[in-house]
């Protein structure tokens, strides 16, 4: 794999790790969620409150990361080198917990901090990241 190559290999490596970090994500909110609001009793009710609730809003910013991803790997796009560094660039910072931060920078420590499977999920998306080869 020659050097301008590794950026798009590396958006599709990051893609699907945040695949896996977004659903251990859904996951773990949805048994908080429940643990105030009650059971969520089917599936299509857990989408709409994914797509709708304020309690998920935090998650969105990731669902539309991976949309982005997904629509720079077409390959009828034709992305440039440049713009593959600035998604992972802009993966790095998606990627930021902060006990302090922004909503989402709170929620996503706490996430961390809370579920054991996400704390992994999150580390392995991060190593895809730094990941120098």
């Amino acid at each position: 794999m020659s050097s301008l190559d590794l950026p798009f290999q590396r958006l599709r490596e990051l893609r699907a790790s945040l695949l896996r970090l977004h659903k251990a994500l859904l996951d773990s909110e949805r048994v908080t969620y429940e643990q105030f609001h009650g059971r969520i009793q089917t599936q299509g009710e857990f989408f709409r409150l994914a797509l709708g609730d304020e309690w998920f809003s935090w998650l969105r910013p990731f669902s539309q990361f991976i949309v982005r991803i997904d629509e720079a790997l077409d390959p009828k796009q034709q992305i440039t080198l440049e713009e593959a560094n600035e998604l992972l660039a802009e993966a790095r910072l998606l990627l930021r917990p902060a006990e302090n931060g922004t909503l989402r920078e709170k929620r996503y420590y706490e996430a961390i901090q809370r579920d054991p499977n996400i704390a992994f999920v999150h580390a392995e998306t991060a190593s895809v990241l730094n990941h120098k080869s």
